[in-house]
């Protein structure tokens, strides 16, 4: 596709009741710097370049239920966080302030939430 534009992901937003507070637990757990701080919009960037995240205030934010039953608010999205050790890493997403979620569908995958609710995954290859 020769007339196709030239597009970039910059960055995966997730909104929360207080974009700050989101973003200083994922700098917490991911060690990501803060690029950008406008208040209701934070954004993280890795310190190698790439992809970033983003994080949106929105007043009407409603908090997800892992696993969503009729009639719960889904999550729309989830990170998948690669790491080494799934015991050190759920220790210290634990200790940034990540609860371990309830319900673990996968032996080598850890789900946890984030403080505003978000599920991500913590997982080994």
């Amino acid at each position: 596709m020769s007339d196709m534009p030239r597009l970039t992901l910059t960055a995966t937003v997730l909104d929360a009741p207080h974009a700050r507070e989101l973003a200083a637990f994922y700098q917490r757990l991911l060690g990501w710097p803060i690029k950008d701080d406008e208040g209701d919009w934070v954004t993280l960037r890795p310190p190698g370049g790439g992809t970033g995240l983003s994080f949106q205030t929105e007043k009407a934010y409603v908090r997800p239920t892992w696993p969503a039953g009729p009639g719960d608010q889904q999550m729309m999205t989830h990170l998948d966080i690669e790491v080494e050790d799934l015991d050190a890493a759920g220790a210290h997403a634990e200790a940034a302030g990540a609860t371990l979620a309830p319900y673990q569908p996968q032996d080598d995958v850890r789900v946890y939430l984030d403080p505003a609710g978000h599920p991500f995954c913590l997982w080994i290859p």
